[in-house]
């Protein structure tokens, strides 16, 4: 008897905000990629922001509202998968504690924290993706966003898929994991401090001399991008899930209009 084919998984796509608002183009590759691994991708119309301002600037109550209604609109998927490792972390590692104390929410917020993976985190460990199959013929360096990285583990994952993709050499740059000074509401509230942590990162970009800075979060990515035209450096800035897919026909994050 031969068994019915099993049904991709489906996958929700949390595109975030920047991404929805200031580079569409990185949801798009985020989606192709999912679908290259073998799963469905939708993106559920009701969510809007992971609350994660909210959060980070005590308001709880806020995140709260923001977290059950991203709850309500993606749970009923096999996973969640944000191109972003700060909104991942919120909604993987926060949610349950945020709603731990509510009775009816909070079992809910668990079963929904289990699904939820950042992109390169999904890709490599989840779906066990080896090879892009792209190329690119440049030099690129890579920023170790720090939620990304402390919270969620992401490290070896964009590097893995990056060896895949045809002509690319990637340059480790000095100090690669130590913060970019962007940290969501930190740079509003503390500019001064933001921009000297950023030009601590951007020297080591620029000394690294390579064509490219990638990373998986666009937070980072906009923060970097706008010191390093500010200061007149040419180094191209883009989401690693840009190159990994070869969605690369917008100009580089903040060369032009996204």
């Amino acid at each position: 008897m031969v068994e019915p084919a099993r049904a991709a998984p489906r996958v929700a796509l949390f595109v975030t905000c920047l991404v929805d608002l200031m580079r569409p183009s990185v949801g798009f590759a985020a989606a192709s990629l999912i679908e290259k691994s073998g799963c469905t991708v939708e993106v559920p119309t009701s969510q809007t922001c992971c609350g994660q301002p909210a959060y980070n600037s005590g308001d709880k109550a806020t995140a709260a509202t923001l977290a059950r209604q991203t709850i309500a609109a993606c749970e009923g998927y096999d996973y969640v998968v944000a191109p972003s490792g700060s909104c991942a972390g919120m909604l993987k590692s926060h949610y349950p504690a945020l709603l731990a104390d509510d009775k009816y929410w909070s079992e809910r917020a668990a079963a929904f924290a289990a699904k939820v993976h950042e992109l390169m985190s999904f890709l490599v460990d989840v779906r066990g993706m080896t090879d892009v199959g792209q190329k690119l013929d440049a030099t690129a360096t890579y920023h170790d966003s720090c939620s990304g990285l402390r919270e969620l583990g992401i490290k070896d994952q964009p590097r893995k898929l990056l060896a895949s993709v045809a002509g690319l050499k990637l340059k480790e740059m000095t100090d690669c994991e130590i913060c970019c000074g962007f940290g969501g509401t930190f740079a509003v509230k503390y500019g001064d401090v933001s921009n000297a942590i950023v030009e601590k990162k951007c020297a080591n970009i620029v000394e690294a001399g390579t064509d490219l800075v990638l990373a998986g979060d666009l937070g980072c990515l906009m923060n970097m991008a706008g010191k390093l035209r500010r200061d007149g450096k040419a180094v191209a800035v883009r989401h690693v899930a840009e190159v990994l897919a070869g969605e690369l026909r917008d100009p580089p994050i903040g060369a032009g209009k996204s």
